[in-house]
Formats: structure tokens, sequence, C-alpha cells
């Protein structure tokens, strides 16, 4: 392996603004995470990056995405346009 090519590898401590969530995982951006730092549950500062949306508060994983009622689009459908067949 080639040296001083690659970028460090170290933790860093990933923050969910709108879940208020945060969690400790290694990543190659923490030489980008740039001032800020937290204090961590175990006492040492680590790196952080806000992040805007994560598994916490995605409404994906979540299950609060909206269910489309495709039913009554194609009622909507047919009505409008006639059943054909």
């Amino acid at each position: 392996m080639r040296q001083g090519i690659h970028p460090d590898y170290g933790p860093v401590v990933f923050r969910d603004r709108a879940a208020n969530y945060a969690f400790l995982t290694r990543s190659t951006l923490s030489a980008t995470a740039g001032e800020k730092t937290v204090e961590w549950e175990d006492g040492n500062t680590y790196p952080v990056v806000d992040v805007e949306i994560s598994d916490v508060s995605h409404p994906f994983y979540t299950g609060t995405a909206r269910v489309l009622d495709t039913a009554g689009r194609v009622e909507r459908f047919e009505r409008r346009y006639g059943k054909k067949g």
C-alpha cells in the first residue's frame, strides 16, 4: 500500500439534528469535520459531523411514510376517461 495517499480513518460522532440523536463510528470525514468537537459518553472528545437526516428521522425507516391511495386514483382515472374493455 502506498504511503501518504489515503485519508485518515478515525472515530467521528455523527449527530442528527432533527431527531436529537448521535452515534459514534469510524470515518474518513474526521479530517474534514473542522473545529467542531463533542465530548462523548466515554469521556473522550471526538470530531462531530452534523447531518440533516439519518435512519432515526427518515420517514422510510421510521414507518411514518405516507401511503398513497392507488385504488382511488385508478377509480378516478376510470371515471374520467371511461373503462376500456
